[in-house]
Order: C-alpha cells, then sequence, then structure tokens
C-alpha cells in the first residue's frame, strides 16, 4: 500500500509555477535570467487599495470572517456583476476565496463524481485538467487551432458533449494564448449549450478588463441568460487591480452551488484573509482608472512583443485580443539543431534549450495542452521585454 494517495498521484505539479521556480533559481545562482513564465503584471496594487487593507489592520478587522466572504465584499462583487455584466445576483449566491483557483477548485471538487466529464478548450490554463483528475473526473479535451484564433467552434464543442458531461469550462480572455470571443462568436456556444441542459458551465472571467483594440467583454450568462440557473461566473482582484499576491477570487452563482462550495471551504481553508478582504472592497468599489491607463500600456507591449517574435526565424505569433500572453508557434524550430548541439523535437525541448542559451524562461505549450507552441508574458517592463525578444531573434537565428 503506497503512502501518497491515488488521487493526488493523478496529477502534476503546476508547469508554469515549476518554470518560474526554475528560473528563480538560475537567477539566484547568477545567470542572467529574463523571466516571461509569470502571469502576474509589473504594476504595483494601487494605493488606494493598500490604504484600505492599512485601515482595516488599523481597525482590527484581523479576526476570522464568514467561511466564504465578508458582507461588505459580498455586496460589493454583486455590484460589480450587476454594474459590469448585467447579471443580478444575491449575497447568498456569492462565493469569496483564496484566489480564483480555489473557487475553481471548490467548485469542481464539490459537483464532480468519478467518471463524469469536464469539457475543456485547449490550449487551456494548466490547473483546470488537474483538479479534474483531483476529484476522479476525466477532463475532455477540445483542441483549438492557430487558424480560428485559438477559439472553440460550435460544432466542435457539439461532438464533445455526451450524457457523462458535467461541466463546459470556459476562459475568456484565454491563458495561454489571450484568445477572447465577441458577443457573436460567444453566442455561437451558448447556442450549443442550450441544446443540453444537463452541462453546466464554469466560465473563467479573471482577464475579463485586459482586453484591447475597442474589443468588448461579454461573459455567457450574460450573453444566453437562460443558461444562468447552471453557470458560476468566477473572476478575482489579481490581474486587472495588480493583487495576485493578496489571494482573493470569487465566483456566482445558483445558491445550491455556492453551498456547496462553502461546505467544502469550511473544511479546508475557511475565510480568505480578512485584510485582502477589505482591500478587495476598495478595489471593486473605488476609482478604476488606472485600469485602462495600465491597459494602455499593455497594448503598447503586446504589440511590440508580436512585431518582435514575428521577426524571429521559424516563429509565427498571432496578435492575441487579451490577457498580457502571446502564444506563438515554434514549429519552424522543430527538428532544427539548438547551439548545444541538442535537436530541439518537440516546444518543450524548444524553451529548454532558450532558457540554456539565452537565459529566457518561457512555458512550452504542452503545458497547455498544444503543440507546438510556446508562451510568454509581457507583463513585465518594457525594456526587459525588448531584450528578452532580441534574445528569442537571436536564438532562432543561431538553429541549424
Amino acid at each position: 500500500m503506497g503512502f501518497i494517495s491515488d488521487s493526488l498521484n493523478r496529477i502534476q505539479p503546476s508547469a508554469t509555477i515549476a518554470i518560474s521556480s526554475k528560473a528563480m533559481a538560475l537567477k539566484a545562482e547568477g545567470r542572467d535570467i529574463i523571466g516571461l513564465s509569470a502571469g502576474e503584471p509589473d504594476f504595483d496594487t494601487p494605493d488606494n487599495i493598500k490604504e484600505a487593507a492599512i485601515a482595516a489592520i488599523r481597525k482590527g478587522y484581523t479576526k476570522y470572517t464568514n467561511v466564504d466572504g465578508i458582507p461588505e465584499l459580498k455586496k460589493a462583487i454583486v455590484a460589480k456583476y450587476k454594474r459590469e455584466n448585467n447579471l443580478d445576483y444575491k449575497v447568498s449566491q456569492v462565493s469569496v476565496g483564496t484566489g480564483g483557483k480555489q473557487i475553481l477548485f471548490n467548485a469542481l471538487l464539490a459537483t464532480v463524481n468519478p467518471g463524469d466529464e469536464v469539457i475543456i478548450p485547449a490550449p487551456y490554463w494548466v490547473s483546470y485538467p488537474d483538479i479534474v483528475m483531483l476529484a476522479g473526473g476525466k477532463p475532455v479535451f477540445v483542441e483549438t487551432t492557430l487558424e480560428h484564433g485559438f477559439k472553440l467552434q460550435a460544432d466542435e464543442l457539439e461532438r464533445a458533449i455526451t450524457p457523462k458531461t458535467k461541466w463546459f469550462v470556459f476562459n475568456s480572455p484565454s491563458n495561454p494564448s489571450g484568445a477572447a470571443y465577441t458577443r457573436e462568436e460567444l453566442k455561437k456556444v451558448t447556442d450549443v449549450l442550450m441544446r443540453h441542459p444537463h452541462v453546466w458551465v464554469l466560465t473563467d472571467d479573471m482577464y475579463e478588463h485586459l482586453v484591447y483594440d475597442d474589443f468588448v467583454f461579454t461573459t455567457p450568462a450574460e450573453v444566453e441568460p437562460a443558461l444562468y440557473e447552471r453557470t458560476l461566473t468566477m473572476n478575482g482582484v489579481s490581474k486587472a487591480y495588480c493583487m495576485t499576491g493578496w489571494r482573493i477570487g470569487y465566483g456566482a452563482g445558483p445558491e445550491v452551488l455556492i453551498k456547496a462550495m462553502s461546505k467544502l471551504q469550511s473544511q479546508s481553508t475557511s475565510n480568505p484573509s480578512s485584510i485582502a478582504q477589505w482591500a478587495a472592497v476598495e478595489a471593486l468599489n473605488g476609482p478604476q482608472d488606472f485600469i485602462p491607463a495600465n491597459n494602455k500600456v499593455f497594448k503598447e507591449r503586446r504589440d511590440l512583443v508580436v512585431s518582435m517574435l514575428n521577426q524571429a526565424k521559424g516563429l509565427s505569433c498571432p496578435t492575441p485580443e487579451g490577457a498580457f500572453y502571446v502564444y506563438p508557434s515554434c514549429k519552424g524550430a522543430i527538428g532544427k539543431s539548438a547551439p548545444s548541439g541538442n535537436v530541439i523535437k518537440n516546444d518543450e525541448d524548444f524553451v529548454t534549450e532558450l532558457l540554456a542559451a539565452e537565459g529566457v524562461a518561457a512555458v512550452h505549450g504542452a503545458a497547455f495542452g498544444t503543440s507546438p507552441f510556446f508562451r510568454i508574458s509581457y507583463a513585465t517592463a518594457t525594456d526587459v521585454l525588448e531584450d528578452a525578444c532580441r534574445r528569442v531573434q537571436r536564438f532562432c537565428g543561431n538553429l541549424r
């Protein structure tokens, strides 16, 4: 009888965290490393949000709170959904967790039984399939293509749905591709879901505010109100509000689901940090003007990175609609020899050799379920991005 549980043996450590850790370790050894693997804005948390946290400490708001969030934060979340997404929720329909990952974890662990299928478009955020497998479910991957802008086509979703399908996981703008669905594109997807009333929808809207070129964001329950009763709309303050370390995510959906998620959370982490919750209240209720200002910088960085990577030999980089990632193809580099003499057989070899030769840390596409691609985060200083892209160009130019 093994010591480690079978359920834990079904999953792997997060690939993005593993690569970021490796890059940090190399940097600590004195290597000149540019880490572009982490999905974390380089902008600081706005001062008004920091001050709200300091005020909470001074007021003594340092005790346990309700398991899944203080009423003040839940009210702010309800107001946000009404204001920005035209969705009406009650406080009893809202759950607050320690980051968006816990909301996803709670929802899937609370509902998925052995044999249940969960449809996940690929490329996908690395944690989706592992959480499904931890719950005993079966991830069903539907691969999207570069030709379709990494967006799921309605007929592909239709073919993937079976009587065993429990959830459909949807992420727009996408991590890792940055692809975002227009209202018309999303309506084609929701039309399919309307024909299958047993399928629940878990929509990850974490990058909602990070869209460019006048793109208008919409979420499934907004596009198709009839899906409201079987949709968990998840979001958080990590990305748009530059609060990754504060660890506050939230979701809203039917009360039966929210109660089940709260039950699970009561026996795991209990409440998120009381101080971070008060900071999140200010984030949602306070000034929002820094978001478009940050987005202007992100768009400039996106355009820079897309342009420079498309000038690299063997790479092809589409222009994403949102988030702060690019997801280029490295198909032209496969089969070539790196400066080390090693042959690049796949995208994992590509990023491994790129890190060894030029000190640029990226994440291979296989970690997100599609090859041969790799993900670069452009949520870092512009001069650093320029340096990194020049290194990528040099690396690709030196392949033989």
